[in-house]
């Protein structure tokens, strides 16, 4: 099983952007600015949910992910474009390093994304296709 000591900071980074962004791209592509706090409280639950995962030491420690890694004045555009080469290379990062560990890393992905997009006033067009977006990334 691999740890968070497998991986140089950089990786490791690049793991957790892709988690974080993933909660956040869903959040902006649908900005209704009263949404957001429902949102990113559904983002911390969803990653306080996998903390102690039975299954996974890598999905235990990004779960304990503090920011997004991205700064308030990031753009849809930056968070989509950073989160999607996250994404690509968090999938190409776990099958050189820890290939046991793809299915649990995208489980928490797109568990922390779908926390998000059903949030506030249930899932819209502009969050469904944000979860595409991830999907298809995670090559899920």
């Amino acid at each position: 099983m691999a740890t968070r000591t497998d991986f140089t900071d950089d990786e490791w980074k690049t793991l957790q952007k892709g988690v974080t962004g993933a909660g956040l791209l869903v959040s902006v592509s649908d900005r209704d600015f009263t949404d957001s706090f429902g949102e990113a409280s559904a983002l911390a639950k969803a990653l306080a949910a996998r903390r102690d995962d039975p299954s996974s030491e890598v999905v235990r420690e990004l779960a304990k992910t503090r920011g997004t890694g991205f700064g308030l004045t990031s753009s849809p555009t930056e968070v989509e474009a950073e989160t999607m080469a996250s994404l690509r290379s968090a999938g190409e990062i776990l099958a050189a390093k820890a290939p046991d560990e793809a299915e649990s890393y995208r489980q928490l992905v797109l568990g922390v994304a779908e926390a998000v997009a059903e949030a506030k006033s249930g899932v819209e067009p502009d969050e469904t296709a944000a979860l595409a977006k991830i999907r298809e990334a995670l090559g899920a």
